[in-house]
Parts: C-alpha cells; sequence; structure tokens
C-alpha cells in the first residue's frame, strides 16, 4: 500500500467504468431478479460495513423515496429482523467486511432470497449468494477499494432502478450514466496538477479535515473519510450540511476548522456564512442550487456533469481521494 499505488487506481477509474459499461446490453446483472422473487418485495435489507454500508444507505433512501420499505444496516449488528421470501436481503463487500456479511447471511440462506455484490465471482461471501454480482473493478493495489466503491455505488443505483425508484439524474440509461462519469473523472485527474496543491493548502490543519454534505449525498462525505483515514493516515469527519450548523459549527469555535463541501444542499449559504464568521476555510465541489459558487469557498473544484446528482455521487469522492494520494505522498 503506497501513494503511488493509489495514485494509479485512481487513475484507472475513466477505464474501469467504461469497461463495465460496455458490458452492457449484452450482461444485464440483474436479468435474473424475476425469477428470484415470487413477489414484488415489501421490504429490502441491505447489509455492508464502512464505505459499503454508505453506499447501501443511498441505495436504500432511493427505495424509500419510491415507497418501498428498504434499510440499511451493519452486517454486524446482531439485530434479526424477521427472514422470510418476503424480505430481499441485498450485501456488499468491497473486498473487506467478509467474516461479518458472511455469518449475518446465515439468518438469511434458503429463508430470504439474498443478492451478494463482491469484487470477484470468488468472493467467499459469494457462496451464500442466490445472485451473486461481480464488481467488475479489477485488481487495485493501494487496498482502499476506491473503484470497488464507486462500481457497487453505481450498481446499487441499477438495481434500485430494476426495484421501482425512478432515475434521479440526466442519464436515461445506466451506460449512458458510467460513461458520463467516466468522461468527468478524466477531466478531474486530467486538472488535478493545477487544484489538488491549492485545495490541499486550504483545507490542510492540525485539526483534520471535515467533509460535509448534503443528506443525499452523505456517503461522498463518508467514502472521501475513508480514503483519507486509511491512506495518509489523516483525521477526517463527515457531516451533512443542515445538521452542520447544530454540530461541527460548534467545533469550528474552537479548532483550526477546515472543509471539503460537496456542494447542493439548499443550506451551502448557511454552512459558508457560519464558517466564515468562525474564521474557517473550506473548498466547493461543484455548484450550489440556483448558483454556480458556493459564497465563501476558497476554491470550488467543477467537472463536467457535477450539476446531476447521480453523476456527482460517482465521481465527487475522487477529489477527497486525490487529496489523500497528494497527503500521502508528502508523508
Amino acid at each position: 500500500m503506497t501513494a503511488e499505488s493509489l495514485a494509479a487506481d485512481l487513475a484507472g477509474k475513466p477505464d474501469a467504468l467504461i469497461r463495465l459499461a460496455d458490458r452492457f446490453p449484452r450482461w444485464d446483472p440483474y436479468a435474473a431478479l424475476p425469477a428470484l422473487l415470487e413477489d414484488e418485495p415489501a421490504s429490502v435489507r441491505f447489509l455492508g460495513l464502512g464505505a459499503a454500508r454508505h453506499a447501501c444507505e443511498v441505495a436504500a433512501a432511493r427505495l424509500r423515496r419510491a415507497g418501498i420499505a428498504a434499510n440499511a444496516d451493519f452486517s454486524s449488528s446482531v439485530e434479526e429482523p424477521p427472514a422470510g421470501a418476503e424480505t430481499l436481503v441485498v450485501a456488499v463487500s468491497l473486498g473487506g467486511g467478509q467474516r461479518e456479511l458472511y455469518t449475518v447471511l446465515d439468518r438469511y440462506v434458503t429463508r430470504s432470497p439474498v443478492i451478494v455484490l463482491a469484487p470477484s465471482v470468488d468472493a467467499v461471501v459469494g457462496r451464500q449468494a442466490d445472485l451473486l454480482v461481480p464488481l467488475h473493478a479489477g485488481e487495485e493495489a493501494s487496498g482502499l477499494g476506491c473503484r470497488a466503491y464507486q462500481h457497487a455505488l453505481a450498481l446499487l443505483l441499477l438495481l434500485g432502478h430494476h426495484l421501482g425508484a425512478p432515475v434521479v439524474g440526466g442519464s436515461q440509461s445506466f451506460p449512458g450514466l458510467l460513461r458520463r462519469a467516466a468522461n468527468a473523472t478524466v477531466s478531474l485527474l486530467e486538472t488535478a496538477p493545477e487544484w489538488v496543491p491549492r485545495a490541499a493548502g486550504i483545507v490542510d490543519s492540525p485539526h483534520g479535515v471535515h467533509l460535509v454534505a448534503p443528506a443525499e449525498r452523505m456517503a461522498s462525505a463518508w467514502q472521501g473519510a475513508q480514503a483519507l483515514r486509511k491512506g495518509p493516515v489523516r483525521v477526517a469527519h463527515a457531516c451533512e450540511t443542515g445538521e452542520w450548523s447544530h454540530t461541527d459549527r460548534y467545533l469550528a469555535a474552537v479548532t483550526d476548522y477546515r472543509a471539503l463541501l460537496f456542494a447542493g444542499s439548499v443550506y451551502d449559504d448557511r454552512f459558508a456564512e457560519h464558517l466564515g464568521q468562525l474564521r474557517g476555510a473550506f473548498v466547493a465541489v461543484g455548484p450550489t442550487p440556483g448558483r454556480e459558487r458556493v459564497p465563501g469557498a476558497g476554491m470550488t473544484v467543477r467537472y463536467p456533469g457535477d450539476a446531476d446528482p447521480d453523476v456527482s455521487l460517482l465521481v465527487e469522492p475522487l477529489v477527497a481521494e486525490l487529496l489523500a494520494a497528494h497527503w500521502w505522498r508528502d508523508r
């Protein structure tokens, strides 16, 4: 695990996304779903740990907004909700956490239909799946699973669409969304030498970096925090934008508070105003509602398609991941 291996993993993101897009329409990972489900599931239970669980939370929230009962749980939880044919279980592994998933899935094997998303068809946890969906993210030498996270989130969005969640962004086809994400990723990677050092200087603090995001995209903040903690071993925290004024605002009063704001919340302006009053600093990623930039940002990182919530979900964690590679290399 080195900074160079992480940089190589990140540089491989666009090609990995294009390869995944090229598998369609010949490959449909959920083609067996109608045969697996006797009827529409009464509920969907997503299971995972770390970044995998945060990706599950996005999928569960999408289904709930469509009127479908869904929740995302820690696969390490000892709670045992009822199992049965009416409960669809979706387990996600990005490479780690397979022991916990294997243990919890014992409660559901032969009792509930089980879908497992895993890095490869050889994953141990895949033995308990009625339907195994490989992520096709390729080998990642850094061990951080950044591409695996991106592919898992994309495939969870596709599963949600199969189960009845409406399309949120501007892409009407899944391969189209993947290609738009690949194009946006290329843009961020090509311009990284210009913006990464400047952004790193703005958000660098002895008290760590805070990643702030709208509720619908909290997974981006958590994925960024994971990369910063695992790679350069930096203190990193995640907070929801609207909640920030009721929680992290108090930390900003007593620390050298620096933040990476994944813009798009109606509370972006309030966050910027309060943080400015407390002499904090932040870098914004993407536009804010009705405007191209968040007022008060030390700088703004933009990329093609950053006004599309689905493109943002798949692409914006790269900003924090590139900062992780930068700081890791310096360390």
